[in-house]
């Protein structure tokens, strides 16, 4: 499609058998350097498999020179250099798509790893109004971003990330691949307390860890948001020994540029779950 004097592509993933009313529409971000079509081979398919159980319709839409503007000033990409308005582009994208199917405009939700993630939290500051629902893995909210993120209203947000992931700091920090910089981020904590005081919540509960399911270790703990107003659901999951990775997906490179990629939770899974893209409802982590 053309957006912004620029030609803007996309992958779309359209089961045979759509839903049966409106259909709910999930948007999944590559991270930077990547693609739509890098982004549903590192999910295994995922995706696409749960929309054929669904009806669901699935986009994986492709950023400006691999990258997205997600709000880091510094990110050194072409995004970034040429002020790409991927806010408007996804809006735009969001709106192509419901002339062409029968969407329900309350399941419109996104999801995106690292540089995808960062970009999904920047759609939960500046397009609440369109999305409705947010999961951003190997991501935290940037610090140029921070103090422009109202995200008033808030009701779905989950945040998936790891404490050992050494390109997207945990606790905040410079973002570093090989060496070269990539803004700052304020860290998955300091990131998960914004969206609470956004969705205007009370205090935040720490699950025990789950029993592990997998010998690789790494461990998982959930963190709930309480007493949210509207009853805003938000949650942390604190992939202890996690790196920079998409839990239950691929390996994209070696563990020493990426870390550990956690087979304690099917990132997927617990997205299309949290989302409640599916039949069933929402229910926590497996």
């Amino acid at each position: 499609m053309e957006f912004g004097g620029r030609e803007r592509t996309y992958r779309i993933y359209v089961p045979a058998h759509r839903a049966a009313s409106a259909a709910p529409l999930l948007f999944v971000l590559h991270g930077g350097g990547g693609g739509g079509a890098g982004m549903e081979a590192l999910t295994r398919h995922g995706f696409n498999r749960r929309a054929d159980e669904s009806g669901a319709v699935i986009v994986y839409p492709d950023g400006v020179g691999h990258g997205w503007n997600d709000g880091r000033l510094d990110l050194k990409s072409l995004a970034v250099k040429d002020e790409v308005d991927d806010v408007g582009f996804l809006r735009a994208l969001v709106v192509a798509l419901e002339k062409r199917y029968a969407i329900d405009p309350a399941r419109v939700m996104v999801t995106g790893m690292s540089n995808g993630g960062m970009m999904t939290l920047r759609l939960a500051c500046e397009a609440g109004d369109v999305f409705k629902g947010f999961v951003a893995v190997a991501a935290s909210l940037g610090a140029d971003l921070k103090p422009h993120c109202d995200a008033a209203g808030i009701t779905r947000l989950a945040l998936i990330d790891g404490t050992a992931d050494p390109i997207v700091p945990w606790g905040g920090g410079t973002v570093s691949v090989l060496g070269v910089t990539r803004g700052e981020v304020i860290g998955a904590k300091a990131s998960f307390a914004h969206f609470m005081s956004a969705a205007k919540c009370g205090i935040e509960q720490q699950d025990e860890p789950l029993d592990r399911v997998a010998d690789d270790g790494t461990q998982l703990t959930l963190h709930r948001a309480t007493d949210c107003a509207d009853g805003a659901d938000l949650r942390l999951y604190e992939v202890d020994g996690g790196g920079h990775a998409w839990p239950g997906g691929l390996r994209y490179a070696r563990e020493w540029l990426i870390g550990k990629v956690s087979r304690e939770l099917d990132a997927t899974d617990e997205t299309w779950r949290f989302l409640g893209l599916g039949p069933e409802s929402s229910a926590g982590p497996v």
